[in-house]
């Protein structure tokens, strides 16, 4: 029997997603849900965006001088 996932779960597997495969059974209960919930689509678009920019703004945040005059790059 199907149970519907709860938005806490599908927050859940959005983010697990972007360091692991789901497995078959999650992307489907995943895209079930996120064709039925407005928030958790919203939800997915800014983890997407966060992902996205994410490494660029760490490579910036690394180019910032510290207060000694030299990047924080290690």
């Amino acid at each position: 029997m199907f149970k519907m996932m709860m938005c806490k779960e599908a927050t859940r597997l959005m983010s697990k997603r972007l360091d692991a495969p789901l497995s078959f059974q999650e992307k489907l209960s995943l895209k079930l849900h996120l064709a039925m919930c407005d928030a958790c689509t919203e939800c997915n678009k800014q983890f997407a965006l966060l992902h996205e920019v994410g490494p660029r703004f760490e490579m910036l945040v690394s180019e910032i001088p510290d207060e000694g005059g030299s990047s924080r790059q290690e």
